[in-house]
């Protein structure tokens, strides 16, 4: 990290991972073309991250070739004028993690990745969780990706009098 001032630790970088509205998940395609997508994860621990696809797609022919990816995800951007010197700037907080994805194939798993995204996106609908499984299950994918190290996170971001808030300064 070139600005090691605002990097902020794997804790708060889960954190910014668990309140994103989406993840943006990076994969290699077979042909070695980087592919990224913006996707809709959910955790059910520190390092084990669920998405679901239709079954089949890019996202699982990529999966297939080359299984690492990378995750990234960013909350609180905002473009502002710097108020010290008047630039142009974005204040942000971002995390990023590495992992391996895989297709789950045990049905026990995919009930409980999708009871996963569906609690996290869906609270107030879980009383049609059962038979939105029993309508779909056979036809939706879930994509398991287990996180190879912790998460790096990176703020910028300023306090109200205008100074750049560094890394320790979690207010």
């Amino acid at each position: 990290m070139r600005k090691s001032s605002r990097e902020m630790n794997s804790d708060w970088a889960l954190e910014i991972m668990r309140k994103a509205p989406y993840i943006t998940v990076s994969f290699t395609r077979a042909d070695g073309m980087a592919y990224g997508v913006p996707l809709s994860l959910a955790s059910v621990n520190e390092s084990t991250w669920y998405f679901h696809c239709a079954p089949e797609g890019e996202k699982l022919d990529a999966i297939a070739a080359h299984p690492e990816v990378c995750l990234s995800a960013v909350t609180k951007c905002t473009p502002t004028v710097g108020p010290k010197d008047g630039s142009f700037t974005l204040q942000y907080r971002s995390a990023i993690a590495f992992g391996k994805a895989e297709l789950v194939t045990d049905a026990d798993e995919k009930i409980l990745a999708l009871r996963a995204i569906s609690e996290r996106f869906l609270p107030k609908h879980m009383d049609a969780f059962d038979d939105a499984i029993n309508r779909s299950l056979h036809r939706t994918a879930v994509v398991r990706i287990t996180l190879t190290s912790p998460p790096t996170g990176k703020r910028k971001q300023y306090d109200k009098n205008g100074e750049e808030m560094k890394y320790g300064r979690m207010i």
